[in-house]
């Protein structure tokens, strides 16, 4: 696979990470209802996500409202929504700047400036695995913390949302199409560091001997 087709496959996985993380930023699955009672028929089930709670029923109607007060939230909320808003900001940038220093694009002449701009392309990538890393793991510790705190009744405890799921596979291909697109561009780098240097050919001049102008 030539590096042009790594480097496609690592910018694919990128934008479909950064969709990922979008759409479990929306979603509001990040905490389910944990079915622990004897009883399993329930009439409703809670989500709660960043930006929303919603109620689905047995019959299968469901309520969605959302959150009043900003300051009144929790602070992994509030600081899943500035995260994951800032990797959805961040996931554009990289998209654009590797787009613009890609080897299938003429937005830039080949060299090391264009190198350089894939790589800062990847590495923002990289960066915004990083940090949607954060709240995803946060909300998986609160919510298993919870699970197992016997002083927490039964109607309080949480599972862990589709929407961490989504995540965590969305960070998966956000780091890893990093990864690709900064290894792809690095080997491209070495391989032009060395330019090959050819000398003309040696000609005699007419007293036999050879003109050192030839000479490279």
């Amino acid at each position: 696979m030539t590096s042009a087709a790594v480097e496609i496959l690592g910018l694919g996985l990128g934008i479909l990470g950064w969709v990922g993380v979008i759409l479990a930023c929306g979603l509001p699955m990040w905490q389910v209802s944990a079915f622990i009672d004897v009883n399993i028929v329930v009439a409703q089930t809670i989500w709660e996500g960043l930006w929303m709670n919603c109620v689905v029923q047995s019959t299968g109607q469901m309520q969605c409202k959302v959150y009043d007060s900003i300051l009144a939230l929790p602070a992994e909320v509030q600081a899943g929504r500035a995260l994951t808003v800032i990797v959805a900001l961040l996931g554009l940038v990289a998209l654009m700047v590797t787009v613009v220093g890609a080897q299938c694009t003429n937005c830039i002449r080949p060299g090391k400036v264009k190198s350089r701009i894939v790589i800062a392309g990847g590495a923002i990538y990289i960066l915004c695995g990083v940090l949607v890393l954060v709240p995803l793991c946060w909300f998986a510790n609160i919510v298993i913390s919870d699970f197992y705190d016997p002083t927490v009744p039964s109607s309080k405890k949480r599972e862990m949302g589709a929407a961490l799921y989504i995540g965590w596979a969305a960070t998966a291909l956000l780091l890893f199409g990093g990864c690709l697109i900064c290894c792809c561009s690095c080997s491209q780098r070495d391989e032009t560091s060395f330019p090959v240097k050819y000398s003309a050919p040696r000609r005699p001049t007419s007293n036999g001997e050879y003109d050192k102008k030839n000479y490279v």
